[in-house]
């Protein structure tokens, strides 16, 4: 937020005469700021000057949002994240509303100290203060995300606030003024996009299953080419006695296959497609699974609760964990389980030009470039035959529980046991990019020329043409005839964090 530019508003412009009770807060606030500037704050003239000039245009803002993702924790990442969104949602309305409607001059610098004074002087309109919304916007948006990082950063923006009365730049109720529509801002963003605890699935059904407060049982298995060496120290930081087991990509089948022989617990450390075979051997010895989120996406993961090691090592202490459903695919003889998604149509080739750019450019660079290259290329529909009618379809979507739209974010599930396949096709008529972008941006509805959703058990397609591309959780496979897919209620017993019934 700057307020130092040239105006663009005539202060001296006629106005209607003033109702006699705004005169009169008008005239309390004034005496307030004179009061203000005649009290006495003991250490404040070498701090508080300094601690306004450096939150114009945000610059304090962003150097503590970058100190905070800096912790590489996910929900600080979040919170800082979510502090600049709302520090730039209040400084657009303060800009283009809040000093346009209200034609307040700054207050006279008569009684306010030399010494505190700024070099440089703002110019636009003394209503709101921008700085106040800008310290509060930001503050209350970390909170919303991080009550932790939340409460560390509100000091520091309670004497932003504070400073632009101290310097003489505006009244106290600019402040107050701006605080209140920096606030509202937040709470705006988070209307749009909800916070990540409030997406966060409720615990159940819960599972009985052993507390280990050093991780003795558990073995672990991460696979390095998802990055988790940070992830795996933590882990083995929180829990000493649990063993860890570091494979390469290719290794990870055959190593959790061994672990689970000698585990009460089976631990897993990756994305989601290495979550999925870890889930496949779990339930194939009846083991509990822990789920460490280490890739690109943790769809899985995080639709669970679990966000690092330490949400993890908490449930692994306590011995917390609920039951999930899964889902299961047959196709003349191929078999596979999905925890989150299964798709057919221009998905899977999506997968495999992103999978062939990802380890040059990073995953969400190739997801782009993957999407755009699908999309750009001619393709005819998927002919699939569902329930005695053969259709042609852009994209069949199966999601392992229903997923829901929050905002302007994407979907996210808030129960993982829900007993349903949520599934959406995206039909073959048109061009495919402008079905799938009108499809993505209506949402969960129900019905629409451009696709449909229904939620169900099972599934059963047939007619596939043989070599028929399949994606799940990330992997693919080809398929031909019949796909059946149905779910398996509550077959996979999860750690997860419980909330405090204290």
């Amino acid at each position: 937020m700057d307020e130092t530019e040239t105006p663009d508003v005539d202060l001296t412009a006629p106005t209607a005469l003033p109702h006699p009770l705004y005169e009169r807060l008008l005239a309390a606030d004034a005496r307030l700021f004179e009061r203000a500037a005649r009290w006495n704050w003991p250490g404040a003239e070498r701090v508080l000057p300094r601690l306004s000039r450096s939150a114009n245009h945000g610059v304090l803002w962003a150097a503590v949002a970058a100190g905070v993702a800096a912790t590489r924790t996910p929900r600080a990442r979040r919170a800082a994240l979510r502090g600049m969104a709302s520090l730039a949602v209040a400084s657009a309305t303060v800009n283009t509303l809040g000093k346009r409607s209200v034609r307040r001059a700054r207050p006279l610098l008569d009684p306010v100290p030399r010494g505190r004074r700024l070099r440089r002087q703002p110019v636009t309109t003394s209503f709101p203060s921008g700085h106040a919304a800008s310290a509060a916007a930001f503050a209350v948006g970390v909170a919303l995300e991080s009550p932790a990082w939340g409460a560390a950063v509100a000091p520091l923006a309670f004497s932003v606030a504070a400073s632009r009365v101290y310097t003489g730049v505006h009244f106290p109720s600019d402040v107050l003024a701006g605080a209140a529509l920096g606030a509202g801002a937040a709470f705006l963003v988070r209307r749009l996009v909800p916070a990540r605890a409030a997406t966060v699935p409720g615990a159940r059904p819960r599972a009985e299953v052993p507390a280990l407060p050093e991780g003795e049982g558990l073995v672990v298995v991460a696979n390095q080419g998802s990055g988790t060496a940070d992830r795996v120290n933590g882990l083995r930081a929180a829990l000493p006695r649990a063993e860890i087991v570091e494979c390469e990509p290719g290794e990870t089948g055959d190593a959790l296959a061994k672990a689970a022989v000698r585990a009460r617990v089976l631990g897993v450390c990756g994305g989601d497609g290495t979550v999925n075979a870890a889930a496949v051997v779990a339930l194939r010895h009846g083991l509990p699974l822990a789920v460490l989120p280490g890739g690109t996406l943790n769809h899985f993961a995080l639709d669970l609760g679990v966000e690092d090691e330490r949400d993890l090592a908490r449930a692994v202490r306590k011995g917390e964990a609920v039951r999930v459903d899964a889902g299961r695919f047959v196709s003349d003889g191929t078999e596979g389980l999905f925890l989150n998604t299964l798709s057919l149509g221009v998905y899977p080739e999506l997968v495999r030009a992103r999978d062939s750019w990802s380890h040059r450019i990073g995953g969400w660079p190739a997801g782009l470039l993957g999407a755009l290259r699908v999309l750009r290329e001619g393709r005819h529909p998927l002919e699939v035959e569902v329930g005695g009618e053969r259709r042609p379809l852009w994209m069949l979507f199966t999601g392992n529980g229903v997923y829901h739209r929050m905002g302007l974010a994407p979907g996210r599930r808030t129960d993982l046991a829900d007993g349903l396949l949520d599934v959406r096709v995206v039909h073959g008529s048109g061009r495919p990019a402008l079905r799938l972008l009108a499809a993505a941006a209506a949402g969960p509805l129900t019905r629409s020329p451009a696709h449909a959703a229904v939620q169900v058990n099972r599934l059963r397609l047939t007619g596939l043409a043989p070599g028929t591309p399949l994606a799940y959780d990330g992997e693919v496979t080809t398929v031909s005839g019949e796909v059946t897919v149905e779910k398996l209620p509550e077959a996979l017993t999860v750690y997860r964090p419980l909330p405090s019934t204290s």
